[in-house]
């Protein structure tokens, strides 16, 4: 596979840069939504939500090294990537034919979002990176909080839309997740 071409890192860096932006931002309202940030869960949380809160509100202090404010913004940014990275990998994987079904077989994104609603995901985003998570638990810790928390649609699918967007040659050069990783980080 070829390097990325110069003409796109331009086009990469402000897609990379824009899905942070969104990130965070669906990030930081997950976590309003489960009073984090509050000293009181809301009356409306039910049980697995109280406990999702609870070990957001640990690894805040953890990432802040008691710090909790400080902890809060490093989990925004946490959840963020987590979020960004399961898609971008997902998109990743399927454009090298390396998404694969539960069952040993190749999947595209268009075969996830025909097997969605049988498998009881919202949609073929949400089920190729439950397919890409399954095949990296190195990568991606299903026990981590932030990989527990769920984006609103009006977060989710900005992201999604950012993903699809980018030309095909982003996921099949040979430094195309190098040069994600380095916009993400730079931003």
């Amino acid at each position: 596979m070829p390097s990325l071409p110069t003409d796109l890192l331009t086009t990469f860096d402000k897609a990379v840069s824009s899905a942070r932006d969104v990130a965070e931002e669906g990030a930081r309202a997950a976590l309003t939504t489960l009073a984090v940030a509050r000293d009181r869960p809301f009356d409306t949380l039910n049980e697995p939500q109280r406990a999702l809160r609870r070990a957001l509100r640990a690894r805040a202090r953890q990432l802040g090294e008691d710090n909790f404010a400080a902890g809060l913004l490093r989990l925004v940014e946490e959840i963020a990537y987590e979020h960004w990275h399961r898609l971008l990998f997902a998109r990743f994987l399927a454009e090298n034919n390396l998404l694969m079904h539960p069952e040993g077989v190749a999947v595209t994104l268009e075969e996830c979002a025909e097997l969605a609603p049988e498998e009881g995901a919202e949609d073929r985003w949400e089920l190729a990176a439950r397919y890409a998570v399954g095949m990296l638990p190195g990568i991606f810790a299903l026990d981590d909080p932030a990989m527990q928390v769920r984006y609103a649609p009006e977060y989710r699918r900005p992201l999604e839309q950012i993903v699809t967007d980018l030309p095909r040659v982003i996921f099949t050069a040979d430094d195309g997740l190098g040069w994600a990783y380095q916009f993400w980080q730079s931003k």
